[in-house]
């Protein structure tokens, strides 16, 4: 049995690589705002570093995934609709929902990281849910722009913060928050609602999302990667003390060792990226799973895709 689906490919799609022409613009772009404010001093050029450093990445992957999608519904305006509005839902859920549910615990960064994950995931659904097509990989780069959106917006916030310290402005703080984020957009948001969104879609029928046992286990799973990801900096803090001997753990405001060995700082920051690694390396290997899961459609001419579908049992 083949279903066929009208697939556009607009001439700059058909040549690829458009996302790393956008990605090496937008650097060179990036790194010359840095420049000129840092030798002028003009902080009009403020919003200018945080939007593009903030945005980068996130876009960047997200045109790498649209050059991937499967059917024609997958528009770029679906896309940047599922980018922008979706992030700002997700940002803005988020916020709500964690002020009122959310209170300083253990567990603090797993509830962070099932509310979170809990509403880009409704975002998804809400802007996806007239599409008479649903298939694995296409909610995988759907979840994905959700997800890019949620960490652009988020980005943006965090670099705004970074940029004021006790001691003024600091231009030197907002540019490592936004080089260390976009160091680590690909495996965070992006990559967990990308696999949320798969299974999601998979399980879906057209026009009616259906919330199957395997959606459930996915979304939790994808919420203790989420947790896992942002409690590091505290499991790295306790298993440093409990595998060394020297200054005990005084909490502060930033939950630091007061005067810590090197031999501490040496294994907090050993433990700390290592637990990094290892949380990106399973949420990768999930998402390459189930992205080879399903076979590629077979495109025919610039016009028709044919995928196959496994034929219904029965009469």
């Amino acid at each position: 049995m083949v279903v066929e689906a009208v697939f556009t490919t607009h001439p700059a799609t058909r040549s690829g690589r458009v996302w790393l022409r956008m990605f090496l613009t937008g650097l060179v772009l990036w790194m010359a705002a840095v420049v000129i404010i840092f030798v002028t001093g003009n902080a009009n050029l403020i919003p200018t570093v945080v939007l593009l450093g903030s945005f980068l990445v996130p876009v960047t992957f997200v045109a790498w995934a649209f050059e991937r999608r499967e059917t024609g519904e997958i528009t770029d305006g679906l896309i940047f609709s599922t980018f922008v509005s979706g992030g700002v839902l997700g940002v803005l859920g988020a916020s709500v929902l964690e002020a009122f549910l959310l209170h300083p615990s253990p567990w603090l960064f797993f509830g962070v990281g099932l509310i979170e994950e809990a509403v880009k995931l409704g975002a998804l659904m809400m802007l996806t849910r007239r599409l008479r097509t649903r298939t694995l990989r296409d909610g995988m780069i759907l979840g994905a722009a959700v997800g890019f959106g949620f960490a652009a917006f988020e980005s943006a916030g965090y670099a705004f913060t970074a940029l004021f310290s006790v001691d003024g402005l600091s231009l030197a703080q907002l540019v490592q928050t936004e080089v260390l984020r976009g160091l680590l957009a690909p495996v965070g948001h992006g990559l967990w609602t990308a696999i949320l969104g798969g299974i999601l879609f998979a399980a879906s029928r057209p026009q009616h999302f259906r919330t199957t046992a395997k959606v459930v286990l996915t979304y939790l799973g994808v919420s203790i990667l989420h947790g896992l990801w942002d409690s590091m900096h505290s499991i790295a803090l306790y298993l440093t003390l409990v595998l060394t001997e020297g200054e005990q753990f005084v909490a502060t405001p930033h939950g630091w060792l007061v005067e810590p060995s090197t031999e501490q700082v040496n294994i907090f920051t050993a433990v700390e990226w290592g637990g990094l690694a290892v949380v990106s390396m399973i949420g990768i290997a999930w998402l390459l799973v189930l992205w080879h899961r399903t076979p590629r459609p077979v495109r025919i001419g610039w016009g028709i895709v044919r995928s196959p579908v496994i034929p219904a049992v029965g009469p």
